[in-house]
């Protein structure tokens, strides 16, 4: 049984998550980054955790990771990759069949490899422009650039932040990793192709279209050909196991190198809110700890955790769409090493709280951005919208990323 100081310090955390979980304090202009903070320093100031401890709390290796890959995403983003990549992709289409397989295929793909959220933010506003350039329904391709980005992300390490969590903890290699999730990414891409063009079989019919004249797409060259071999690099490097988040800052730094691009240009790009959002978690995760209310945590969830992948990752996906994904894996963080299959537990949660993320329009920041980009067009992908493909496509795609990892594991 809890003691009624750490029932005290449970309410804390559970304010501070439910505030993370649905992005506001109701009555104040608070975000994630925000209601992290205030919760880490209110735990602090309660006597949950001693600053000390809280600053050792904090995994400044994915901090680290998190930082590199903006700044290489960034690059990316400023030389025109990322905008060349989606009309290359797009000229090739000709019949909305095509497009729809096309925005999943390229979406998830690089979600990969450059962090779902960018891809997201690179392709809604093209594929709105595309969709309603050819008088076409914009809501399926918005649907598609908003799961596949989830889907494949869950290929590597580094195609989203709880990935990065799972990957700094498990010690996993990259290639592993990648060996065991990719074939969950690949699957999850067909599911998702299937899924669309049945809900939205009206939309794809036999008849062609052309595209529009092509973009004139502005290559930055020298950033571009840099951006490349930086990227490039961090892939050999993670390949050869080096640490991901050393890989990734050696890509970081050789970009950082530079005689065109000013410092602030870059700088002023990244998410820094990000940063402050996961340093905050980390010592809210570092005082349940502390506090001994992981124990408790560790004690409920041991049925579910001992008994498999399924009820495991049923738990990943409730628990995901009650506090949203990033919080939910760093709630396991403590716990997963007393478990008696650590990799089997890591390789699990990685699976489920990122195909979690599709069940509903609030299960990832993915999400939000495609629903925000949109709504800026006059174009509403409301929750009950998404819901009707977003609910089949988590509940497919986690059977058979069970079903896939029940089999290898």
């Amino acid at each position: 049984m809890l003691t009624a100081y750490q029932w005290f310090i449970a309410g804390i955390i559970a304010v501070a998550l439910t505030g993370i979980a649905i992005g506001r304090i109701p009555g104040l202009r608070m975000n994630r980054a925000t209601i992290s903070l205030v919760g880490a320093v209110a735990l602090i100031a309660a006597g949950a955790i001693n600053r000390h401890d809280a600053y050792a709390a904090i995994d400044f290796d994915t901090i680290a990771l998190l930082f590199a890959m903006m700044v290489i995403n960034v690059n990316l983003h400023l030389c025109g990759f990322f905008k060349l990549i989606a009309v290359k992709v797009v000229s090739f289409a000709k019949t909305p069949r095509q497009l729809l397989t096309l925005t999943v295929i390229s979406s998830a793909l690089l979600s990969a490899l450059f962090l779902n959220d960018t891809i997201c933010i690179v392709f809604t506003p093209l594929m709105l422009e595309i969709a309603l350039t050819l008088r076409r329904n914009p809501l399926p391709y918005l649907m598609a650039v908003a799961t596949a980005s989830n889907a494949g992300s869950v290929a590597t390490i580094i195609g989203n932040p709880q990935n990065m969590i799972i990957g700094m903890h498990s010690g996993i290699p990259f290639l592993d990793f990648a060996g065991y999730m990719i074939p969950v990414a690949v699957g999850s891409v067909g599911i998702i192709i299937v899924v669309i063009l049945a809900v939205y079989r009206g939309e794809f019919t036999a008849e062609q279209f052309v595209i529009p004249e092509k973009q004139e797409v502005k290559i930055y060259r020298p950033l571009f050909i840099k951006s490349s071999i930086a990227s490039a690099l961090l892939l050999v490097l993670c390949i050869v196991n080096v640490p991901v988040s050393v890989a990734a800052l050696c890509a970081a730094s050789v970009l950082l190198v530079t005689r065109r691009l000013k410092p602030q240009r870059v700088f002023v790009e990244l998410d820094w809110s990000l940063l402050v959002f996961f340093s905050g978690l980390f010592v809210i995760t570092g005082a349940m700890e502390k506090s001994g209310l992981s124990a408790f945590v560790f004690h409920l969830t041991e049925p579910l955790t001992s008994g498999g992948i399924a009820p495991l990752a049923f738990t990943g996906v409730i628990l995901s769409n009650l506090v949203s994904n990033v919080p939910a894996v760093m709630l396991f963080v403590p716990v997963v090493p007393q478990l008696q299959n650590p990799q089997m537990v890591w390789l699990t949660l990685a699976m489920a709280t990122t195909l979690a993320g599709n069940l509903t329009l609030l299960g990832s920041v993915a999400n939000l951005i495609v629903a925000e980009s949109a709504k800026r067009r006059g174009i509403t992908l409301g929750f009950a919208e998404y819901l009707k493909s977003g609910f089949i496509i988590a509940l497919l795609t986690t059977i058979w990323g069970v079903v896939w990892l029940g089999w290898i594991l």
